[in-house]
């Protein structure tokens, strides 16, 4: 069994016992091993908790995007359960890639996941809206993705994903292929977004920075095959803004969680190295 650590939270003092969320879902001791005897998971035990921001964070091939299409259902363990404490919930995905029709405007491809499900545009509308109230961009709704930029792109993307009004949120590495300042506005977005969401959310990085200014808890995975190395729960505010990124209680997360991420590799962490 792998053994998961838990850093204490920076600052030297103890700080106040939460509430611990309850389960959503848990993976008990899973292996995924594909048609081509790739093990991209061993042994995983992982716990997804109601209402939280779960990262993953691990380097390529660790399993991190198996984990999600596990969740799904697209895929099935090969050993191991994992278990819902309720019927499983209602998903919305979105992949590193926006993936939009560049044919159909703004609007249309929110509608997307909506018109597959038989509702129409008409009866759609309000959820449509709401959508795009959301990620900023009510004002776009009738331009083409030629007209946007790789940020705003990525904004439909996240609207298509909240039109069917998800329980759970599954990012795949969203917004790896952007530039720095872009992403780090798009992770201020999100972290306001998420304030207001009722549901879970598990986000695929490979960013440390990113993982910590988001996150709730942090799951760092080994590489392949893959497994739980080790879970970091990050103390900030409810809302996370700018200014966190300033503080020495971030600074010291992002240190944990680096040193972590190396260790899973089975590398010494550099601040070793300095010694």
């Amino acid at each position: 069994m792998t053994k998961i650590v838990t850093f204490p939270s920076p600052g030297g003092g103890a700080s106040p016992a939460k509430a611990r969320p309850p389960a959503l879902a848990t993976f008990r001791k899973v292996d995924k091993i594909f048609k081509n005897q790739v093990m991209a998971l061993s042994g995983l035990d992982l716990e997804i908790r109601t209402g939280e921001f779960l990262s993953l964070l691990g380097p390529s091939g660790c399993g991190k995007s198996t984990v999600l299409r596990l969740l799904t259902g697209l895929a099935e363990p090969s050993r191991g359960e994992i278990v819902w404490s309720c019927e499983r919930p209602q998903f919305g995905f979105v992949f590193q890639e926006p993936t939009l029709m560049p044919w159909s405007d703004v609007f249309t491809n929110v509608w997307l996941p909506l018109r597959l499900a038989g509702v129409s545009k008409e009866k759609a509308r309000p959820q449509i809206e709401e959508a795009l109230t959301q990620v900023g961009l009510s004002a776009f709704a009738k331009a083409y993705p030629r007209q946007l930029s790789g940020g705003m792109k990525m904004r439909v993307s996240i609207a298509r994903a909240l039109v069917t009004r998800p329980q759970v949120l599954l990012m795949d590495e969203p917004f790896a292929a952007l530039d720095e300042i872009t992403r780090l506005k798009l992770n201020d977005d999100l972290a306001e977004l998420q304030s207001s969401l009722n549901a879970t959310v598990v986000f695929v990085t490979h960013s440390v920075f990113e993982s910590v200014y988001l996150a709730d808890r942090i799951v760092v995975m080994a590489a392949r095959p893959g497994r739980a190395f080790a879970e970091i729960s990050v103390e900030a505010p409810p809302i996370r803004s700018e200014g966190f990124r300033m503080t020495a209680a971030y600074a010291e997360t992002c240190r944990r969680t680096s040193a972590a991420l190396h260790e899973s590799m089975g590398e010494t962490p550099a601040s070793e190295l300095s010694q």
